[in-house]
């Protein structure tokens, strides 16, 4: 893919399209490649939902965004530009668009995620502070989601030599309030990444997508501490589905924060137990798994001319053959033995009518 910057009126299609609600990142890659450009995939969006409280944002209101985002020195960067990291446009799909608040430039060093417990014990974060700080000394960018705990304790020890946090709010959302004094410095000596809009507040399901960026920016994953139903084991799954290095540190068996990690272990992470531990584990990483995907937004739309009725009918196949339980797409289109490109525009749609749950790694599931 040739990399370019974006024109303001391109960047301002992009941000409408991105910020159009049951759009996101599966179905504005979708778009894309149906429509060719972001204008032309927001002309067509009314004949695709049917429902009326789903529409793209104003022209008024997504530069007022931007225009609120320079002045506060936050730049927005599109999937398609230099800027971007090429490990977080390496998974499938990227965020289209993401904010960025500080030293913009710790986005093209080598990163690895340090995450755990929001309660963690004194030893966890007193770890978690010692690997964060001996790995940014080494060069690494230390990045985690600055909740309490783990995660607050890894990027303070790493401020001096570079930290990103990213957020489930927009960037400028302070979250936790515990946080307000990291959350200040990180936008003069580290980085602030996120996916959402300027001021607005993370609710649950937004954590998942963040936890999603986390690993995706990263070589690797390090685990301190997480109980056996924690989010940050997704962020653990994410890291080994996009080809990561998973590493936990091992705990006691009778402490309940430290089972998640046992788990990871038992299925196998690298077991860790010092910053060398974990530079072993990276050195050996091939950087074939920050190529370019084979599809991108840059890539000439495809030929998406199919029947209506085709569209219609593939829609009913598809909700019964979908469960509560997420499905890859890939297994969906085997199941509903249609053709790919129908089971791609009938999902495209159903996801844009929100009739269809659509997770951050692309899983399907129904609506019930």
């Amino acid at each position: 893919m040739q990399l370019r910057e974006l024109s303001f009126a391109e960047r301002r299609d992009w941000l409408r399209l991105t910020r159009t609600h049951t759009v996101g990142p599966v179905a504005f890659r979708d778009l894309l490649k149906r429509f060719g450009t972001a204008a032309k995939a927001l002309d067509a969006l009314p004949g695709l939902i049917r429902k009326k409280d789903i529409r793209p944002p104003s022209l008024q209101q997504v530069e007022a965004e931007m225009e609120a985002s320079e002045r506060l020195g936050i730049r927005l960067l599109a999937a398609c530009e230099p800027d971007y990291p090429a490990p977080l446009r390496a998974i499938d799909p990227p965020p289209p668009l993401i904010s960025i608040w500080g030293q913009s430039g710790l986005l093209s060093k080598p990163c690895v995620a340090i995450i755990g417990s929001r309660n963690a014990s004194a030893n966890g974060q007193r770890f978690a502070g010692r690997i964060a700080g001996e790995l940014a000394e080494e060069g690494f960018v230390v990045v985690s989601g600055l909740a309490r705990g783990i995660d607050g304790c890894a990027h303070r020890a790493a401020l001096d030599h570079g930290t990103i946090g990213v957020l489930g709010g927009g960037v400028d959302h302070i979250y936790p309030r515990q946080n307000e004094d990291l959350h200040l410095e990180m936008r003069e000596r580290g980085l602030l990444v996120s996916e959402s809009p300027l001021g607005y507040r993370a609710t649950a399901r937004d954590f998942p997508r963040r936890n999603r960026i986390i690993s995706g920016l990263c070589r690797g994953v390090v685990v301190i501490e997480a109980a056996e139903r924690s989010g940050t084991l997704i962020t653990a799954r994410y890291a080994a589905e996009q080809g990561r290095e998973v590493m936990a540190a091992p705990g006691s068996p009778l402490d309940p924060r430290t089972k998640g990690c046992n788990r990871l272990i038992r299925q196998g992470a690298a077991l860790i137990e010092s910053a060398d531990d974990i530079l072993e584990c990276l050195a050996g990483l091939p950087d074939t798994q920050f190529l370019e995907p084979e599809e991108t937004y840059e890539d000439p739309p495809v030929s998406w001319q199919v029947a209506a009725k085709e569209i219609e009918s593939a829609k009913t196949q598809i909700l019964d053959v979908l469960s509560p339980t997420p499905s890859p797409r890939d297994d969906i289109i085997r199941a509903s033995e249609l053709p790919t490109s129908i089971v791609n525009a009938a999902l495209l749609e159903l996801e844009l009518n929100a009739e269809i749950a659509v997770e951050a790694d692309g899983r399907i599931s129904g609506l019930y």
